[in-house]
């Protein structure tokens, strides 16, 4: 294998595979490999997913790439999102619940489609009166409740595109979102529920507004407990409104769905950027819409009879796609769940999954870990049967995955790991669960009409399945991929074109998407994600992923989660230290730290071996739940912490410098 600058050393232990239960198959939505073949007809196979929907109008057109990268699709076709996800559904399902929404406290609300409709016409109502006009975007800042889908259908109903900034993100994260977006209306709650502490939420839009410099004329203020406001909460004469005085305005108002055109845009999604200045990720209605459905029933496997949970927050894409607009538009029964998962006890997640007798399971590698640490006696007691389970968000460990596959799927459910992003709309690399094989540590193959191609750094191919490590690219549009970075068009294309395409060329054939991520296509056709390539060490000549250094310490049965981090070295130009977290009960020995180091030599080689094995009792990790390894980099490097703002725990890095460096 080239050691060279584009090359990432990719040894991780070949897994076995797990075939899918027949019982699976035999109910799958999708079960004939000619899928492949009808996707492969393109760009018409794609009207496979955009004929899941109802259109106004049909489009023209399916795919245009004349003005490349700024695709479109389903051109001239025309549809409203809210419409699909919920006033279709009402002649056969209006009794079934859309959505099931269990609070921290053990408050419930079973929400039918009939209501769903009813709620988002009167908040659309609501939006109309203070000013709402189409094309405006209103930027959210909502936890897990109700609010927040009721509140994004409603925008969508009105062709105002939603703006959601994840409810943990500061005032001044919201600010700069404000400010990007141009909003001038806001929308919050006065508080919500999170380790039984009910927290003065609207607090954080007060600030934003203050700092912003968008001239937010109006804050639309919902309260978790209607008519009795947050004690700490203080409205703002002349801008504070609180949603439920004007709901009562409206109560029965209908508003008719807006006609919008396929490429109008039905939401921004910010992420973050090269820059440090996040990206707002403009997402279209047809393509966009069709995408998330098209994925929800093919890989996803969600029947319109099932009850199906999504553990993420609809502050992200994962909640965007995957539990609002994907399921929704299927017909199904999405759960909502407001606080924390080991809240008030470690086994709420599995009780609320018997609660509601949930078929479809969805999270991510970081909860299975978090569920592996706690230990599975917090499984014993409660009696659920997923048919399907899903991990998003990062690559997951062959450990964690057969973990996850014995203990919670009681080796009777499939599994499918899912690689995408904010920008890619939708899932892009994942099996089709009744199709192909499992695969632990692996993303699986691509999507139907999904192309994916590894490249060296200069942009050259690396021949297919030769196990070659190198830079992860997307050679062919696909009808869920953002139109553009909001407000800034030469951003979109530096950002996710210029490295990897021939940007002089009209012809969207020589134009890449650039994904940021390592990879490697496995001999078998599988591809295994190897995690951002600004996680990568150079380790005597040899670049590592952090990934399959973390998934090596990972194979240890004492640990419950690592992070692997930089450090420079004379000698050897980086060397690797991990950062450790144990299961319970299990103790910080040198003899679990030589296992750690053990382990890593016996996976990838003794030059590998972590110069420092740090116990930690947590890992620094943003409000989403991924580990911050910038932050244990600068603590291996005895440098100066850098921004912890946008921690779940903003202490958990300085304790561990403390650990580390004892001052």
């Amino acid at each position: 294998m080239s050691n060279d600058q584009g090359t990432i050393e990719a040894r991780l232990t070949e897994q076995e595979y797990f075939r899918p239960p027949s019982k699976f198959v035999g109910q799958a939505n999708v079960s004939d490999p000619a899928v492949y073949d009808r996707f492969d007809d393109f760009p018409e196979g794609f009207e496979e997913y955009a004929d899941l929907l109802d259109w106004e109008q049909r489009w023209d057109e399916t795919f245009d790439g004349s003005n490349p990268p700024f695709f479109e699709w389903f051109v001239g076709g025309k549809l409203n999102a809210s419409y699909n996800c919920v006033d279709r559904h009402l002649d056969e399902r209006k009794n079934r619940t859309a959505l099931l929404w269990e609070g921290e406290g053990g408050e419930q609300r079973n929400i039918t489609y009939r209501d769903l409709y009813r709620e988002v016409n009167t908040m659309a109502a609501v939006l109309r009166e203070v000013g709402v006009q189409e094309d405006d975007v209103v930027t959210l800042h909502l936890p897990m409740l109700p609010a927040l889908p009721i509140t994004m259908l409603a925008c969508a109903r009105i062709g105002a595109p939603h703006s959601e900034v994840f409810a943990g993100f500061s005032a001044s994260a919201l600010a700069d979102r404000i400010d990007d977006a141009d909003s001038d209306v806001v929308v919050t709650v006065d508080g919500y529920y999170r380790r039984g502490e009910f927290l003065d939420h609207k607090q954080k839009a007060d600030q934003a507004v203050e700092e912003a410099d968008s001239d937010v004329d109006t804050v639309l203020v919902w309260e978790r407990h209607e008519g009795d406001l947050h004690d700490d909460v203080e409205l703002v004469e002349g801008r504070d409104v609180l949603v439920s005085e004007l709901q009562a305005d409206h109560e029965r108002a209908r508003v008719d769905p807006v006609t919008r055109d396929a490429e109008d845009p039905l939401f921004l999604m910010y992420t973050s950027g090269t820059t440090g200045q996040p990206k707002g990720c403009q997402h279209r209605t047809g393509g966009y819409l069709s995408y998330v459905t098209g994925t929800s029933k093919y890989v996803l496997d969600i029947e319109p009879d099932d009850t199906y949970w999504c553990a993420a927050d609809i502050g992200w894409i994962t909640g965007h796609s995957y539990i609002v607009y994907g399921p929704l538009a299927l017909g199904t029964t999405s759960v909502m769940y407001e606080g924390a998962p080991d809240h008030p006890h470690k086994g709420r997640i599995w009780e609320t999954a018997e609660k509601y007798d949930v078929d479809v399971f969805h999270t991510s590698p970081t909860a299975v870990r978090m569920f592996m640490k706690w230990g599975e006696q917090y499984l014993a007691e409660y009696d659920f049967d997923f048919r399907h389970m899903t991990t998003v968000g990062e690559p997951i460990q062959p450990e964690a995955w057969l973990w996850y596959y014995k203990h919670i799927g009681d080796e009777d459910a499939v599994i499918v790991d899912t690689w995408w992003q904010t920008e890619t709309g939708g899932h892009l690399i994942t099996n089709l669960p009744a199709i192909q094989d499992m695969k632990p540590g692996s993303a699986g193959r691509p999507c139907p009409g999904i192309e994916p191609a590894i490249l060296d750094d200069d942009g050259d191919e690396i021949e297919p399945r030769s196990g070659r490590a190198g830079n992860l690219a997307i050679t062919r549009p696909w009808p869920g991929m953002l139109q553009t970075v909001y407000g800034d068009d030469e951003r979109f294309i530096d950002e996710y074109w210029q490295r990897f395409s021939d940007t002089d060329s009209d012809d969207w054939r020589d134009w890449n998407y650039e994904a940021g991520d390592g990879a490697v296509h496995e001999e078998d056709g599988y591809f295994r994600i190897l995690g951002r390539l600004d996680d990568v060490m150079n380790v005597a000549g040899h670049r590592l992923g952090t990934m399959e250094l973390e998934s090596a310490i990972a194979e240890v049965e004492d640990v419950a989660e690592a992070a692997v981090a930089a450090r420079e070295d004379a000698e050897k130009g980086e060397v690797p230290d991990a950062y450790v977290t144990l299961r319970e009960g299990v103790e910080a020995t040198e003899e679990v730290r030589e296992r750690i180091v053990a382990a890593v030599e016996d996976e990838i080689g003794k030059f590998a071996r972590p110069a420092n094995v740090v116990f930690c009792d947590d890992l620094p990790k943003t409000r989403s739940g991924k580990i911050m390894r910038r932050l244990l980099a600068d603590i291996s490097n005895e440098e100066e912490l850098g921004d912890t703002t946008t921690l779940r725990d903003p202490s958990v890095p300085e304790r561990i410098r403390e650990q580390v460096h004892g001052d």
